[in-house]
């Protein structure tokens, strides 16, 4: 093999190893996220496409350099020289790689820190790949080893890396899956680094004594055994971090409080934008708050009153609304059958700020329409009202509107031109208020008859005369002993389309019986 070829393939080497670096580095970033452990775990995760690529380039030349040294003894110089020179330009590669991605990095500014041992064990995870390919290139002198020793590593370093056991430290991977709170450990780094050059040392230096046949190098290759040992026993001693690393959060005080973790804080305006508006339709709720914090997955956490938790991923595109679909899937969990949970996705879709769904029923789609002819005030204020059945699935009909039979018998009324039907159809103002209670007037008594004429009829204010219809008495006295209460909470529902029928009927389900017998004389209902 010449000098001139193994430039040349060098070179491409270099660059293919360099664009696949970039991509894999690209794939791994967490979008959105401004951090130093990114740009790490990134770099250091090229290595999943870069280092089979290696492995396979160093299995080649191992081919061709041992058809070239055909019958002839090596030094152990001569025997190493070329592995190492491989080592070195797939190193310049990932070196390269690093530096684009922190040149990237540098223009925006970075949370957290840039350990220097992760990139020293990156280097390190890359020479072993180069080992094992060079070694089983020239222990196996088949045609289709570069492939073979490229699917081997590849399949080998992602089963250690993806195991739950203490086995995936030894692959030259971070842990997975990685997330903004994790703490990268700067020894844990190093120890995983000494773990790699021991072994690929070991391997190297074992294949050597064999060409060689030199008892020295034996020996030496006995003492990166011995390092490579002492590096996986550290390894192996390291205890998992069992919480999240803590940080000072960076905030949003205004409207509302939003605090993420600073290597998030570009999606602060997004954040808040989407549950400012959440927060002001559950105000007045159980489900108000006040601040928003993120927190990691799985970590279980106990929050002040008012202060809800949030998980984001990344900062992909629509990452708001999934941390508010989640939060509120949290808020009100799905229901138990389909009546019920219709009525519950109607409210959903409002507090998400999605169209009303029509649902699978007829009372559903008659609900979305009821529940959309609100303006938004009312619907605050029947949510604040109705709260307690939207989150224990217990929402029916009656809470809108009455359902399709109501509404048929609305306009029913309607047509017949009875004062009830009249009042239903009364357009909504903009923002239901509570009617004045109304005082019971008092008649003033007729002036005495004069003795000598006979008594002229005076006003009938008891009911009993021709104008007045028989029992409109004891219906005015009746109103006069009504619980203003009942008026107050009457006069309100007028102004919601429906409200006054479904209030009516809760009015006789609820209302204890020396009140009820009021229900029925109440102002404005026809006689």
């Amino acid at each position: 093999m010449s000098r001139a070829e193994l430039k040349q393939s060098a070179a491409m080497t270099v660059a293919v190893l360099l664009v696949l670096g970039l991509l894999a580095a690209w794939s791994v970033l967490i979008p959105g996220v401004d951090a130093w452990e990114n740009i790490v775990v990134a770099v250091i995760g090229s290595l999943r496409l870069t280092g089979p690529v290696a492995a396979a380039f160093a299995c080649w030349v191992a081919l061709r350099k041992r058809r070239a040294c055909a019958g002839r003894a090596l030094t152990t110089w001569q025997a190493v020289k070329v592995p190492l020179a491989i080592t070195v330009v797939t190193g310049g590669s990932f070196a390269a790689t690093a530096l684009l991605m922190a040149i990237k990095s540098v223009m925006v500014e970075q949370a957290g820190r840039l350990p220097p041992s992760a990139l020293a064990m990156g280097l390190a995870g890359l020479t072993l790949y180069v080992t094992i390919g060079w070694v089983s290139g020239w222990l196996l002198p088949w045609a289709i080893m570069p492939l073979v020793s490229a699917i081997g590593c590849y399949v080998l370093f992602t089963w250690l890396a993806e195991g739950s056991t203490w086995a995936d430290r030894l692959a030259p991977t971070t842990p997975e899956p990685y997330h903004v709170f994790q703490a990268l450990s700067a020894a844990e780094f190093t120890d995983q680094t000494l773990w790699l050059v021991g072994v690929s040392a070991a391997l190297l230096l074992g294949w050597a004594a064999i060409v060689t046949r030199q008892a020295l190098v034996l020996a030496a290759a006995m003492l990166a055994i011995l390092a490579a040992a002492t590096g996986m026993a550290r390894l192996v001693s390291h205890p998992r971090p069992v919480s999240a690393e803590p940080v000072v959060y960076t905030c949003q005080e205004w409207p509302i409080t939003i605090c993420v973790h600073p290597g998030m804080r570009g999606g602060l305006p997004e954040l808040g934008a989407t549950f400012t508006k959440l927060a002001s339709r559950l105000a007045g709720t159980p489900g108000e708050f006040v601040r928003v914090e993120q927190h990691p997955r799985g970590e279980a956490v106990e929050l002040p009153p008012g202060v809800v938790p949030v998980h984001l991923d990344d900062l992909a595109t629509g990452f708001a609304e999934e941390a508010a679909a989640e939060f509120l899937e949290r808020l009100a969990m799905e229901c138990d059958g389909t009546p019920p949970e219709g009525y519950r996705q109607i409210v959903m879709a409002w507090l998400r700020g999605e169209p009303l769904p029509a649902g699978p029923l007829a009372e559903h789609q008659y609900a979305a329409a009821w529940f959309s002819g609100l303006t938004e005030a009312q619907r605050r204020d029947w949510l604040r009202m109705f709260y307690t059945d939207f989150a224990r699935c217990t929402l029916r009909a009656e809470h809108f509107g009455g359902g399709p039979r109501m509404w048929a018998d609305d306009r029913h009324d309607t047509r017949s031109g009875s004062a009830a039907g009249a009042r239903r159809a009364r357009p909504v103002p903009a923002r239901p208020q509570p009617g004045p209670t109304p005082r019971p007037s008092v008649p003033e008594p007729a002036p005495a008859p004069m003795p000598t004429e006979p008594p002229s009829p005076s006003p009938d204010v008891s009911g009993s005369g021709p104008d007045r219809p028989k029992g409109a008495a004891s219906k005015e006295a009746d109103r006069r002993e009504e619980d203003p209460r009942r008026l107050a909470r009457s006069d309100r529902w007028r102004d919601i389309p429906g409200g006054r029928s479904w209030f009516d009927r809760w009015w006789r389900d609820h209302v204890p019986g020396d009140l009820d017998r009021h229900a029925a004389h109440a102002p404005g209902r026809s006689g």
